[in-house]
């Protein structure tokens, strides 16, 4: 759901996690791989309920008479967006839409996706918006690879809701001298492809001397890729902070893996909007600075343990 995922230049696909030593609360829900369904996430049957919607008419008359707003995520990255055991989806990115639902009298129908193809979704109109842990970059709103340097698209606007770093992790007990991205050199990571985590290690390579380049397996998820760390096929993995640091408090009992060395590469998380989607973005930024003054955002990021990597209000493109 940030997968960490074309996050910003070697960071330009990301989904970035929290800063801070962000304790990942123990009342968070057991991990749950999400499939390529539609789900609706939170409870919210008063959601709808115009005369308690105080920013409804903030937003686009079709999906005001719809009463549904289509959200594109990667629903496999707990804590952000994951199912539980029941295949409910949970996380913050459904609390906070749940919350935001509410101001404008709509429900926020969660639809599972790869990562990395989120944004085409959102320009082919398959969804209204995207709430994945995205990294809000400068190249994705411009519409331009990350890699490559070249024009892919319209690009997107953000409505900037939450900051995140990256975080190495490693088997337990097996840190295998790893503190540092340089320490991979000569070494294998495992990450989601397309990720911030994927761009780090490239751009860590390119700095390792010869013979002793950084070998990058990429999975199309998160959870992928902790499996392979955990069956000995890797050195280390990589990914949002509060992905890592929830895998390490939940696989296998808080067994499996550790963090190592310090979260870099802190930016924020934005819900991406087509350009031009002037009046939903807009709608949006308003529910959400609405939650953050009347509390509910505060008990969202409570509730979930990310408190430090809070917003105080909700920027557009506030990314670099």
């Amino acid at each position: 759901m940030t997968a960490s995922t074309t996050r910003r230049t070697t960071a330009a696909r990301s989904r970035i996690a929290a800063v801070g030593a962000i304790a990942v609360a123990g009342a968070l829900l057991l991990t749950g791989c999400g499939d390529q369904t539609k789900d609706t996430g939170s409870d919210s049957s008063d959601t709808q309920a115009g005369n308690s919607a105080p920013l409804a008419d903030k937003l686009p008359k079709e999906i005001r008479d719809k009463g549904v707003v289509k959200v594109g995520s990667d629903i496999a990255y707990a804590p952000v967006e994951f199912k539980d055991d029941s295949g409910k989806v949970v996380g913050i990115d459904p609390d906070l839409a749940d919350a935001m639902g509410k101001q404008l009298g709509v429900k926020f129908e969660f639809e599972n996706g790869t990562f990395d193809t989120l944004i085409t979704g959102l320009r082919s109109g398959r969804y209204n918006m995207a709430m994945s842990a995205m990294t809000d970059t400068k190249d994705r709103q411009d519409g331009v690879d990350s890699e490559t340097g070249k024009k892919v698209g319209e690009g997107v606007d953000f409505v900037d809701y939450f900051t995140a770093g990256v975080s190495i992790y490693t088997k337990k007990g097996d840190d295998q001298g790893i503190k540092t991205w340089a320490d991979l050199c000569g070494k294998k990571i495992v990450v989601q492809r397309g990720t911030v985590s994927e761009d780090l290690a490239k751009a860590e390579s390119e700095k390792c001397p010869a013979g002793k380049k950084i070998a990058i397996e990429a999975f199309d998820n998160d959870q992928q890729a902790q499996t392979r760390l955990r069956a000995g096929g890797a050195d280390a993995g990589s990914s949002d902070f509060p992905v890592a640091a929830y895998a390490v408090k939940t696989s296998g009992g808080g067994n499996d893996f550790q963090l190592v060395g310090e979260q870099v590469e802190a930016a924020p998380y934005g819900i991406a909007v087509a350009k031009g989607d002037t009046q939903l973005r807009d709608a949006l930024q308003a529910a959400l600075d609405a939650i953050i003054a009347n509390g509910e955002y505060k008990k969202i990021m409570d509730k979930w343990g990310v408190a430090e990597g809070a917003v105080d209000k909700a920027a557009i493109n506030g990314g670099k």
